[in-house]
């Protein structure tokens, strides 16, 4: 990526040649180079056990590399502590209750703020806009365990905000959920991408990332396989089969009507109805 006076952009988050083995030898990552740049909105997908949640451990320094590096805005990893980089890239795991250890909802929003050893009024300050951000500032007094599990989710979302990351990573954010509050979660999602984050997001969900997702990195057996647009991933069925997948239904119902003029990229019903108009109008010489 580069500026308007074509100047290099470094990455935020940068992988060369990175490795990871477990402790019981299971190789999990095997040389992944991959960046991720401000602005980014990014889907990482893949069957399971293909490395994602790995991947993005390496990128708050939960995880070391075994071989290869991560730089996160220009800090290596593997030289910075958790609680350094969590101010630059906010990870919400995929269950919320493996976050939650307090038993107010603000206090929860506040805990990450205040181990920074912030002044009592910014750790306020960010908690309340963190609240409002997501939506839950009505629930401040609650218990979040007594919450449902959207709502937990967005108590976890609400306390990475706090710390006031550049780059927010959701592992699985709908899992859990039904369709409306998949939708409430993802669109609260694209609200924090539009004010200005960096998003990276986890999911099984082809479909959410067909309505989401600007990017798609699709990993198998712990390599990248695909890196691009939602559009050029789907419209590729044999690299979404290899890595186990399936695009969305609309997409794959536009494929098997190629023969008739279908484009193979159509991502939602908006563009496969102006397909079908267009379709339709030159078979009637429109």
């Amino acid at each position: 990526m580069r500026s308007e006076n074509h100047a290099p952009i470094a990455p935020l988050v940068q992988a060369r040649g990175l490795h990871y083995t477990y402790p019981d030898g299971t190789s999990a990552l095997r040389g992944i180079d991959l960046e991720i740049h401000r602005g980014d909105y990014v889907a990482i997908i893949g069957e399971n056990g293909s490395g994602k949640t790995t991947l993005v451990k390496h990128f708050n320094g939960l995880l070391k590399s075994t071989e290869g590096n991560v730089s996160v805005m220009g800090i290596d990893t593997r030289n910075a502590t958790i609680a350094e980089l969590s101010t630059r890239v906010g990870y919400v795991f995929q269950n919320p209750d493996d976050q939650i250890c307090t038993s107010r909802v603000e206090e929860e929003v506040a805990f990450g703020a205040k181990n920074l050893g912030l002044p009592r009024d910014e750790i306020v300050r960010r908690s309340e806009k963190a609240m409002k951000e997501t939506g839950i500032y009505h629930l401040k007094d609650q218990h979040p365990l007594y919450l449902g599990k959207g709502e937990r989710q967005r108590v976890a979302v609400a306390s990475i905000l706090a710390m006031q990351p550049e780059v927010l990573i959701v592992d699985e954010p709908t899992t859990g959920q039904d369709r409306r509050q998949s939708r409430q979660m993802m669109d609260m999602i694209g609200q924090l991408y539009s004010q200005g984050y960096t998003v990276i997001i986890i999911t099984h969900d082809m479909r959410l990332v067909a309505d989401y997702a600007k990017r798609v990195v699709v990993l198998c057996n712990g390599k990248v396989l695909f890196d691009g647009s939602p559009a050029d991933a789907f419209s590729r069925p044999e690299t979404i089969k290899e890595s186990a997948l399936q695009p969305p239904q609309i997409t794959q119902l536009a494929q098997m009507l190629r023969d008739f003029g279908f484009p193979p990229d159509i991502l939602n019903a908006e563009q496969m109805y102006v397909a079908f108009k267009g379709i339709y109008a030159r078979s009637r010489g429109i």
